[in-house]
């Protein structure tokens, strides 16, 4: 049997619409001084491992983050539309607060996650979540056995963790994806994606270089 691809998911660094709670979507916002900071600590904390391949969605945020990564390993960065955050059409560019008093029924059946429920202009979380595996399955097909670090957004990982334990789209969120934390998952044809650990992000609060964690995988 062959090995299974190890992937290196990871979240993109913080934004300024991030800090203000303001849903990005396809919107594409750089990442802010904070953000810029958090990739180069996630790009260290990482020079332990080697990758095969680096993909990032292409939007700047992720695109940033990535290359970070890509200079700290010496590999080209592979951009993928498909590993682009959900398309919230209107509720792009607003906070959840102001969602709830501008739309309140729009917002409603969002916060209730139904699955088929997408904002106008924007995706449902049925066509998002087969976009996400789509293309991580892609991914994971053609560098079958590899190492691959995947640069992505917290909605493409939210379907990912689903897919990878088994949880439906409308069942509550009761994880944290934050910014520019590691996550790693095996995949296999026969069993597809498995998590091996979620949330590794305590390279983000080291004081110094001297004490950086090296993000070591999942035995």
């Amino acid at each position: 049997m062959p090995a299974p691809t190890q992937i290196f998911a990871i979240r993109h660094g913080e934004t300024e619409w991030n800090s203000l709670g303001r849903y990005q979507g396809q919107t594409d916002i750089p990442l802010n001084d904070k953000g810029r900071q958090q990739a180069q600590q996630t790009a260290a904390a990482l020079a332990a491992q080697r990758f095969d391949v680096i993909y990032s969605s292409d939007l700047s945020r992720a695109a940033q983050t990535a290359q970070a990564l890509a200079d700290a390993q010496g590999l080209p960065l592979q951009m993928l539309a498909g590993l682009r955050e959900q398309h919230f059409g209107i509720f792009q560019g607003h906070t959840a607060a102001e969602l709830a008093q501008r739309w309140p029924e729009a917002h409603g059946r969002w916060a209730r996650r139904e699955p088929e429920f997408g904002p106008e202009g924007g995706e449902t979380r049925v066509a998002f979540n087969q976009r996400c595996l789509a293309a991580i399955d892609e991914l994971a097909r053609r560098h079958a056995g590899q190492r691959i670090a995947v640069v992505c957004h917290g909605g493409v990982l939210d379907c990912l963790y689903r897919a990878a334990v088994g949880l439906s789209l409308d069942a509550p969120r009761t994880w944290l994806i934050e910014n520019a934390a590691v996550n790693h998952f095996a995949y296999s044809a026969q069993q597809g994606l498995a998590l091996l650990q979620w949330g590794q992000s305590e390279h983000l609060s080291a004081a110094s270089r001297d004490e950086l964690p090296e993000i070591q995988p999942a035995a």
